[in-house]
């Protein structure tokens, strides 16, 4: 049982750290080229929602594979043989 409770301590610690590091740094989300930026602060409304609608398209597919690499490693850290 002793062991569980460190594994979940483990994963709240490490949550924590990455929520703390999400709201320590807002503008480090907002970096961007000043081509980008003005292209779409220029566009319509419907330009803009098709620009975030495109930004998730492109990090969906991108973060599945990460958490999928992800996954696989830590399942294979302590082989059972």
């Amino acid at each position: 049982m002793r062991n569980g409770v460190n594994s979940v301590l483990k994963w709240a610690i490490a949550a924590g750290c990455a929520v703390l590091l999400c709201a320590a740094s807002p503008r480090a989300a907002a970096q961007g080229c000043a081509m980008c930026y003005q292209t779409a602060a220029a566009s319509a409304a419907t330009g803009r929602d098709a620009l975030r609608h495109g930004i998730w398209i492109l990090l969906l597919p991108a973060v599945s594979l990460f958490l999928g690499i992800f996954v696989i490693i830590y399942r294979r850290r302590n082989p059972r043989a």
